[in-house]
């Protein structure tokens, strides 16, 4: 038998949510006939599966020790240094600026150096975080980047903050804007652009079509030219969609390409430059959270921003260099 005192992390979930965490070996149908045969109480009572836990509540396991599995202490063992790029940081959350070329969470190929144990250790470190004191929470990602588009992340670090922030990406109480560097020099310097995406995930690729198609899905996409020359162009974009690839696969669609993709541009126009890494980043988040009651509505309003995207001045340098040749 195994004993939990609810404490504030844990408190707020359904017992069966909680029980999931807490006994991650047990798969959902036994969560289910355990708390229906009165094997798992709360305050010495028998518990409705949909029971929230309040802080303080005892629940008791009359289970198997095999069912308990420990939480993973890998971020202990990164491999580079622990201390993140903060952009902002309170008592609920972290913004952090991930750097392209960094996994967000592990994969089959990477286990250990990704974003999400470097915040672990982080907070491990500052005494904000332990995984032995913890039963169900862990701190989390809140949002997601692909491994070679760099920009802001957010982590929760409490539970109340972590659905508050959910809910608020979910229903886009966010604003988010990307920094590209693209080929090509645009005729028409700003635009709202409408087209439909359809994703096939066995390829980790998307296909965009101008035309409304039977399993494609509409995407929105705003541009804003900030800087160009003759064959190149850097752009602000404000996604009014949050598609999968949308950016890298609509820029290409409409022949400007970002600058290093080679996914969806040409490995031909990218050979000479210097970039490991596509030119795209996710540079400045605002926050719009409209009801007063959300304890997260101080950040309404709030824009936040990197203190430097890596290739924004390039064109500028790239047009100093031409000059010295003349």
């Amino acid at each position: 038998m195994k004993k939990f005192v609810i404490k504030k992390n844990d408190s707020g979930q359904r017992l069966d949510k909680f029980v999931a965490k807490a006994a991650a070996g047990l798969s959902p149908s036994l969560v289910y006939k355990y708390i229906r045969k009165k094997s798992i109480k709360v305050n010495g009572k028998r518990a409705e599966i949909s029971y929230r836990l309040q802080e303080n509540d005892v629940v008791e396991m009359y289970i198997n020790d095999e069912f308990f599995i420990p939480k993973k202490s890998g971020f202990l063992n990164i491999g580079y240094d622990p201390t993140p790029d903060i952009v902002y940081e309170d008592e609920n959350m972290i913004l952090v600026d991930k750097k392209p070329g960094v996994l967000v969470h592990e994969s089959l190929n990477e286990k250990r150096d990704t974003l999400i144990n470097q915040i672990l250790l982080y907070l491990y470190n500052k005494g904000e975080y332990s995984p032995d004191s913890e039963i169900s929470f862990t701190p989390s990602l809140c949002n997601r980047l692909d491994k070679n588009t760099g920009g802001i992340v957010i982590i929760a670090k409490n539970a109340k903050a972590q659905r508050l922030l959910y809910d608020i990406v979910k229903y886009r109480k966010i604003t988010k804007k990307y920094l590209a560097l693209v080929h090509g020099a645009f005729k028409v310097k700003s635009a709202v652009l409408t087209a439909y995406l359809k994703k096939d995930s066995s390829a980790n690729i998307v296909d965009i079509s101008d035309f409304e198609k039977e399993g494609y899905r509409k995407i929105i996409t705003k541009y804003t030219v900030i800087d160009e020359s003759k064959d190149m162009s850097l752009v602000e974009i404000d996604l009014v969609t949050g598609r999968t690839h949308q950016i890298r696969a609509h820029m290409a669609h409409i022949g400007h390409p970002v600058v290093g993709d080679c996914k969806y541009g040409y490995a031909r126009d990218n050979k000479k430059l210097p970039f490991a890494h596509q030119a795209l980043y996710a540079y400045s988040l605002e926050f719009k959270i409209d009801n007063e009651k959300n304890d997260l509505y101080y950040l309404n309003g709030r824009v936040f921003r990197v203190k430097k995207v890596y290739f924004e001045d390039f064109l500028c340098k790239k047009q100093k260099k031409s000059n010295l040749k003349k």
